[in-house]
C-alpha cells in the first residue's frame, strides 16, 4: 500500500504495509485486492467487500476506514484509471529499443533516440519517427510520415502516406489510417473515382482502436484533435473534424466532411451523416442517427425505423407533431369532461 500511495497521492487511511496482490472488481476483490467504488449509491458494497483496500471519495471515508484500508480521493474513478496505468507500466515486458533485423528502412527516414521497430514492419522514404516511439511488427508507415515521440504502434497497423499523428498516441492492431475517402462521381450508369489528395494530421494524447479506419481527405486533410478516444471498429470518412477530447464508442460512423465539436461522445453503433455539423459538448446516445447539425450541448438520442422514402417522410413529419397533437388531445379530454 506505501508504494501505491506514494505513486498517486491521496489521503491514506489504514496499514501503510498492507500488501496488495491486484486491482479487482469489488464483487471479486480478496483481502489482497485493491478496488474502488465511484457512486456513493453502490455504498452498501463498502461493508460487503472483502477487499483489502477500497478507493472512495471524502463522503465514503469514515464507513470505508471502520471496514479496513482505504484510499480517499475526490475522484475515486480517475484515481483508478492512474492506478492501472501506474500498475501496467510495472508488469509490462520492456520492449528492446532499437531495429529488427527483418524491418526494412527506406531512405532518409528519421529515427529518434529510443525508436523500436519491430520484425517485418515497413517504412518507406523520408517517415519520421519521434523519439521513443514504437512500430509494431508488420506495420507500415508510408512515405514521408511523421510518428510523434513516445506513440505506440501495435502490430499490423497501416499509416498511408501524408499522415501525421502526434506525440504520445496509441494505435492498436488493425488500423488503417490514410486509406482513399469513398468518393466517386456518377456518370453515364457508372461510377468514376476521385482521387483522394488530402492527408491525416492526428493530434498528440489520441487513441485509436482495432480494426478503426480514418479516411485521407478529398482535398484538405482529415482531422483528429488532441486527446480524441476512438473504440475499435470505427469509420471516419474523409475531411471529417473530431474536435479535442471527443470520444467515440464501437462502431460509429462519422461520413464525409462531418465536423465534430470538442468534449464530444458518440454512443457505440451511432451514425453521423456528412456535412453536419455538432457543437462542442454533445453527446449522442448509441445507435443514434444524426440526420441534422446540432448547435446546442446536451444529450441528443434518436432512431426510426427505415421505411420507402415517401412514407417515411410522411412519419417522420407526424412524429414531430406527436407533443402539440398531445396538448390538443388533452384540451379536447378537459371539455368533454366539463359538465
Amino acid at each position: 500500500m506505501h508504494e501505491i500511495h506514494a505513486a498517486l497521492g491521496g489521503e491514506l487511511l489504514g496499514d501503510p504495509a498492507l500488501v496488495i496482490h491486484r486491482i479487482a472488481a469489488i464483487g471479486q476483490a480478496d483481502a489482497h485486492a485493491i478496488t474502488f467504488i465511484a457512486n456513493p449509491r453502490y455504498r452498501a458494497q463498502i461493508e460487503s467487500t472483502a477487499a483489502g483496500c477500497v478507493i472512495v471519495a471524502p463522503a465514503l471515508a469514515e464507513a470505508a476506514a471502520q471496514r479496513g484500508a482505504a484510499i480517499v480521493t475526490p475522484d475515486p474513478y480517475h484515481h483508478y484509471a492512474r492506478l492501472t496505468q501506474w500498475w501496467a507500466a510495472r508488469l509490462r515486458s520492456a520492449v528492446p529499443t532499437g531495429v529488427h533485423a527483418s524491418a526494412v528502412i527506406g531512405a532518409g527516414v528519421t529515427l529518434g533516440d529510443g525508436v523500436t521497430v519491430g520484425p517485418l514492419a515497413v517504412i518507406e522514404a523520408g517517415a519520421v519517427i519521434g523519439p521513443g516511439a514504437t512500430v509494431g511488427a508488420q506495420s507500415y508507415i508510408g512515405a514521408g510520415v511523421v510518428v510523434g515521440a513516445h506513440t505506440r504502434l501495435a502490430p499490423h497497423v497501416t499509416l498511408m502516406h501524408g499522415t501525421t499523428i502526434g506525440a504520445r498516441g496509441i494505435v492498436h492492431g488493425g488500423v488503417v489510417v490514410g486509406a482513399d475517402g469513398f468518393g466517386f462521381a456518377p456518370h453515364q450508369g457508372r461510377w468514376d473515382k476521385i482521387e483522394q489528395l488530402g492527408g491525416v494530421h492526428i493530434g498528440d494524447d489520441v487513441e485509436i482502436g482495432a480494426n478503426t479506419c480514418i479516411d485521407r481527405g478529398a482535398l484538405g486533410d482529415t482531422v483528429i484533435g488532441n486527446g480524441v478516444k476512438l473504440d475499435n471498429l470505427i469509420q471516419v470518412g474523409h475531411n471529417v473534424h473530431i474536435g479535442e477530447h471527443s470520444a467515440m464508442a464501437g462502431c460509429v460512423g462519422i461520413a464525409g466532411s462531418a465536423k465534430i465539436g470538442r468534449g464530444c461522445t458518440v454512443g457505440g453503433g451511432a451514425i453521423v451523416l456528412g456535412h453536419l455539423e455538432l457543437a462542442d459538448g454533445v453527446h449522442i446516445s448509441a445507435a443514434s442517427v444524426v440526420m441534422r447539425s446540432i448547435t446546442r450541448p446536451g444529450q441528443y438520442s434518436g432512431v426510426f425505423p427505415i421505411d420507402d422514402n415517401a412514407s417515411w417522410e410522411k412519419n417522420a413529419a407526424t412524429l414531430r407533431q406527436l407533443h402539440t397533437l398531445r396538448d390538443r388531445l388533452r384540451g379536447l379530454e378537459k371539455k368533454i369532461d366539463t359538465p
